[in-house]
């Protein structure tokens, strides 16, 4: 390539951030699995660690020179083993996809059993889904939310695990917003004699805090993404009881990845670190406060809130009752047009396809980061249902799009 193109290049990659910069500055950034890292976090992930290949575990590289990689890898272990008090850790996957994945081929064998919830009522697409490589590699049976309080019915759960016998039962959702019982998965996980994963991708950062339970010392394994609610670098962890890190390790590492990614690696023990301070408890308070109050605003507004509120981040909306005719991916669309953005949802008993859905999942960890407080919801809100209103009304969403721009400033 010439020097002139890669100088269009890089400009034209440096505009493109820009605008992205400029998009999240103006927008309602309302996407769940999202958040907004801290400098500290960014410098980080942009630091020179890229140019190592950094192959193996620390104090076990393939490679020499890897002193200064082993430090940093050994300190996100560290402050995650505080943080969430596991016996092993493992920092080094890319996502938390790759983690569940690790942690399928380390405890299972091809043709066994995962027990998961059905991926509308808001089940993961690594938990076993067709369209994924889980899906291909193990049997997958699906247990369900109650239809009509869109909540876990544990009774149910183990009457299906009964009739199944599965080799692992994944608790841990995309879109649940309530608390969940993970001793209660661990006790019916036991009596099928199934490994128990809790995918805590969503909830990493509440439970931390203790604001949330924690599944940490009860499941054998728990596996997460590292850039939503805990607020670090882009990535996947993996804890697990201390019998079954050798087989995690190895089955990540040669098993799925190669070189660990330590600038996201770096990442993470920065917002790990960032985590244990006071001010991330305030933080966590200020999301879960946020969508309670989001939640009651929107009801107070005539939309149905699945399972009539939220103990995390997610409020899960659903608009057979309230917008019939609006399936999600257009309620989705007619958001972004007003600079609210947020992803369609299948909601439990959904009679539409995942593709269109009948729901909406609104996040407020983005937001919360932002510094938008409790009494910054009933604006949010009013925004929401008037995009929702104006629906394929091209002025009034670009004049609402005007008023989303002076809210966020």
């Amino acid at each position: 390539m010439q020097h002139e193109q890669v100088e269009t290049a890089a400009r034209a990659v440096a505009e493109a951030i820009e605008s992205e910069a400029r998009l999240q500055e103006e927008s309602l950034m309302m996407i769940a699995s999202e958040n907004v890292a801290s400098p500290a976090v960014r410098e980080a992930q942009g630091s020179i660690l890229t140019n190592r290949n950094a192959l193996g575990y620390p104090d076990s590289r393939l490679y020499p020179g890897s002193e200064n990689i082993d430090d940093v890898e050994s300190l996100a272990i560290a402050y995650a083993e505080e943080l969430w008090g596991a016996e092993h850790v493992n920092v080094q996957p890319h996502s938390g996809s790759l983690a569940n994945l690790a942690v399928y081929l380390a405890a299972l064998d091809p043709g066994d059993t995962i027990l998961t919830l059905h991926p509308r009522d808001g089940g993961h697409i690594t938990h076993g889904a067709d369209l994924h490589v889980s899906g291909d590699l193990y049997e997958t049976a699906h247990y369900e939310l109650d239809p009509a309080s869109g909540r876990l019915d544990y009774d149910a759960i183990a009457r299906r695990a009964d009739d199944v016998d599965p080799d692992m039962i994944v608790s841990g959702y995309s879109s649940y917003p309530r608390t969940i019982d993970w001793e209660r998965f661990q006790e019916i996980a036991e009596t099928v004699d199934a490994y128990h994963l809790a995918d805590i991708a969503h909830v990493s950062g509440l439970i931390a805090t203790g604001a949330f339970p924690s599944p940490v010392g009860v499941a054998e394994f728990c596996t997460g993404s590292t850039y939503k609610t805990i607020k670090t670098g882009r990535g996947g962890i993996i804890m697990c009881d201390e019998e079954y890190a050798e087989a995690v390790d190895e089955a990540l590492f040669p098993g799925l990845q190669g070189g660990a990614a330590m600038p996201n690696i770096a990442g993470k023990a920065a917002g790990f670190a960032e985590a244990l301070d006071d001010d991330f408890d305030e933080y966590v308070d200020r999301t879960i406060g946020d969508a309670r109050a989001l939640a009651d605003a929107l009801s107070d507004r005539g939309i149905d809130v699945v399972t009539d509120g939220t103990d995390t981040h997610i409020v899960l909306v659903d608009l057979r009752d309230s917008h019939g005719d609006l399936p999600g991916s257009e309620a989705e669309t007619a958001l972004e047009a007003a600079g609210i953005i947020a992803n369609k949802a299948s909601v439990p008993g959904d009679p539409r396809y995942p593709s269109d859905a009948s729901g909406v999942r609104f996040g407020t960890t983005s937001l919360a980061a932002r510094g938008f407080d409790e009494t910054a919801m009933n604006a949010v809100a009013d925004l929401i249902v008037r995009a929702l209103d104006g629906a394929g009304d091209e002025q009034a969403l670009e004049e609402l799009s005007a008023e989303v721009k002076r809210l966020c400033a």
